[in-house]
């Protein structure tokens, strides 16, 4: 016998054995990566042709499981006329417009970005956005006064009103907290100043947390003892385990329990620039970005007792962009909910003639989304949606 012709016999023999997987059918195949979570699915497209075939086929992507992440709703407020910084500025008059898009092709429900399912009003405002529920601020009269809070599912045009507190239309940092993986009831959270803030008073102590359960339908609130924070109708936040996050523009973040309760955590580094830290909520943790002049990097909330973060990476511009992005422009950075993507939001504005807007959307180095926006003189804000279809506590 030759030598080794025995063992090329047996690699020869295993290999033309089959795989057990691969005597399923199609349709079985299907219900079988039905029951996995998301990210599993995404990562059974990398196993075989055939499976990346199946995960992709219009007629199985109603089966498997899709991302949370609808698209973003985007507004701009015009501003020319007023002075000061984007920080210090009094949007609550200046809305502009509003648009929505959508990242998720076919499987959410198509979203109507005037709202137009709710109650008439004279103006309406997106404050927040949280696991597929938006919080509204409708105003009732023109004189910026009355007004009252609405919190709705886009994807079910449902909604319920949320009566506002005595200092509700005087304020910028108002926040909604809800998860429907623990409960049908949401938060509302209000940040009330020292003083309450208007466009001279650059004071961002908060003196009072107000908090609104959908369960109990009453407000409550709770004294912070002149948390000394800057907290701005910008602040990035996310609502996690009950705990309200919220980055601050003075390298802190700020975690607000569902009684009003304050801790304050300091961030693994001093921000780079002006502003305050991107945060996201992705796979169950707590993530900040700080935008570096050549490089984003990321941190992940090990601890929240301790305030304890761990550096979990850091991306390049040239990655992101593939090419050398200028520190000086402004640009979002968000971690995808269910993956480790890292999603880019690049607003350029465009001087020469009338004014431009292009919002950029990017994962890693793919551009998904280009966005203009004419005739623009002033600055967006944006919502990230996750498409949710339940809400029991709501009407239509």
């Amino acid at each position: 016998m030759v030598p080794g012709s025995s063992k090329k016999k047996r690699v020869t023999e295993k290999s033309t054995e089959k795989s057990p997987v691969s005597e399923l059918s199609d349709d079985l195949l299907v219900e079988i990566m039905s029951l996995f979570p998301y990210k599993s699915t995404c990562c059974c497209k990398c196993v075989s042709r055939r499976w990346r075939d199946l995960v992709s086929h219009p007629d199985h992507r109603k089966k498997l499981p899709q991302s949370t992440l609808a698209g973003f709703f985007f507004e701009t407020y015009d501003i020319a006329t007023h002075q000061g910084s984007r920080e210090t500025c009094d949007i609550t008059s200046h809305q502009g417009s509003r648009r929505y898009q959508s990242v998720s092709g076919n499987w959410c429900p198509r979203i109507n970005a005037s709202l137009s399912f709710l109650p008439k009003c004279e103006r309406l405002d997106i404050m927040d956005c949280c696991n597929g529920l938006l919080l509204c601020r409708c105003w009732k009269s023109s004189d910026g006064k009355m007004m009252d809070y609405v919190v709705c599912n886009p994807a079910t045009e449902k909604w319920v009103v949320v009566p506002a507190t005595n200092w509700s239309s005087k304020l910028w940092a108002i926040r909604l907290g809800f998860d429907p993986a623990v409960s049908s009831h949401f938060h509302v959270f209000e940040f009330v100043h020292a003083f309450v803030l208007d466009a001279a008073d650059r004071r961002r102590d908060i003196e009072v947390v107000g908090v609104y359960s959908s369960k109990a339908g009453v407000w409550t609130h709770e004294s912070t003892r002149n948390l000394l924070v800057d907290i701005y109708f910008f602040s990035p936040s996310v609502f996690f385990g009950g705990v309200m996050y919220l980055s601050s523009y003075d390298n802190l973040v700020i975690a607000v329990d569902m009684e009003g309760k304050c801790k304050v955590i300091h961030t693994p580094t001093p921000r780079d620039g002006c502003g305050a830290f991107d945060i996201s909520l992705s796979q169950g943790r707590v993530y900040l970005a700080n935008h570096g002049d050549s490089e984003v990097s990321i941190w992940a909330l090990d601890d929240s007792s301790t305030g304890k973060w761990a550096l979990k990476n850091r991306v390049s511009h040239l990655q992101l962009f593939e090419k050398e992005y200028p520190s000086t422009h402004d640009y979002n950075v968000i971690i995808h909910p269910e993956d480790n993507a890292i999603i880019v939001l690049c607003l350029q504005l465009h001087m020469g003639g009338q004014s431009k807007f292009c919002h950029t959307i990017w994962i890693l180095g793919s551009c998904i989304l280009c966005l203009i926006l004419d005739g623009i003189a002033g600055f967006l804000i944006f919502h990230m949606f996750l498409c949710s279809q339940s809400h029991s506590q709501m009407r239509t």
